[in-house]
């Protein structure tokens, strides 16, 4: 019986070490990257197969690489405003995040280099570059916000075959991001009442942004990319106006979240708009799927 109990605390112990890895990456907020690529994808007229897919995979490795860099940079700020995360409550060593952070990036440069050569590393390299420069630099000054803002933009292009045609969609969900970076600066402090209102009229600019790159005669398409970006603005602009409302940390905390996870219906507005139904549709009915897991995993 003793080597059965045994196995059963080691099965335990990793399952827990692999619950606390997804919080330090803040797992369940990868489903919002995908539609970033595939945006971009179909914006550019990139048919949608293999390569697209090793795409969305090097992305969610950056993506994944610049929580955990994040969370080793942030360390001694998050003992005090954040002890419960997982390296100042003692469940992830500072090295560990590091270690992964490295190891993630590598593997997100490789694969961008399988799917898409010469052109892939192209966008991973500066996209890889920039994250780090944020989180080891950048995020606490003036140009924060367009360095987050710069990450996303680069990885709807990291999924075009040709970039002019993707970058009405890469502008948009830039903008979208910026929104998002400028809002978590007040996340443990809550903001003055002009920070959400700001956010908020920026995400409105976003979702017409976006439901504007229809195509000009395609009526199914124009439809669509309404529908979706009236879902983003229900999604995170509602949070948004509950933050301008009552500007506490606790409601900015939880607009931020809505705008990581409302990029998803964004995504699908960019997506219907560029004459992609199914697709767009795929991304919409993830949404409530990557709200569900944030109540286990925060996004932020």
């Amino acid at each position: 019986m003793a080597p059965h109990k045994s196995h059963r605390r080691d099965n335990r112990r990793w399952r827990h070490r692999l619950a606390d890895l997804a919080e330090l990456v803040r797992a369940p907020a990868a489903l919002s990257v995908p539609g970033d690529v595939l945006a971009g994808a179909v914006a550019s007229g990139r048919p949608l197969g293999p390569r697209t897919l090793g795409t969305m995979t090097s992305s969610v490795c950056l993506y994944w690489a610049g929580m955990a860099l994040n969370d080793y940079a942030d360390a001694t700020l998050d003992a005090v405003e954040r002890p419960g995360r997982p390296i100042p409550s003692g469940r992830v060593p500072r090295r560990t995040a590091f270690a992964a952070a490295s190891a993630l990036t590598a593997a997100g440069i490789g694969l961008a280099a399988v799917a898409g050569g010469r052109r892939g590393l192209g966008t991973a390299l500066p996209l890889a570059g920039l994250v780090w420069a944020y989180d080891l630099g950048l995020k606490n000054t003036p140009a924060g916000p367009a360095a987050m803002a710069g990450t996303r933009f680069l990885d709807v292009l990291a999924g075009a075959r040709a970039t002019a045609p993707a970058l009405p969609a890469a502008l948009v969900v830039g903008l979208h991001t910026y929104t998002v970076t400028f809002l978590s600066r007040h996340e443990t402090t809550g903001a003055p009442a002009s920070v959400p209102a700001l956010s908020l009229a920026g995400s409105a600019l976003a979702g017409l942004g976006a439901a504007a790159t229809a195509r000009d005669g395609d009526r199914a398409a124009r439809v669509a990319a309404v529908v979706g970006a009236g879902g983003y603005f229900a999604a995170y602009g509602s949070a948004q106006a509950r933050a301008v409302r009552e500007p506490s940390a606790a409601n900015v905390q939880r607009a931020v979240g809505a705008g990581i996870l409302g990029l998803m219906p964004l995504q699908a507005s960019l997506t219907a708009a560029a004459g992609a139904p199914r697709a767009a549709a795929a991304l919409a009915a993830a949404h409530p799927l990557a709200r569900r897991l944030a109540r286990r995993v925060s996004p932020t």
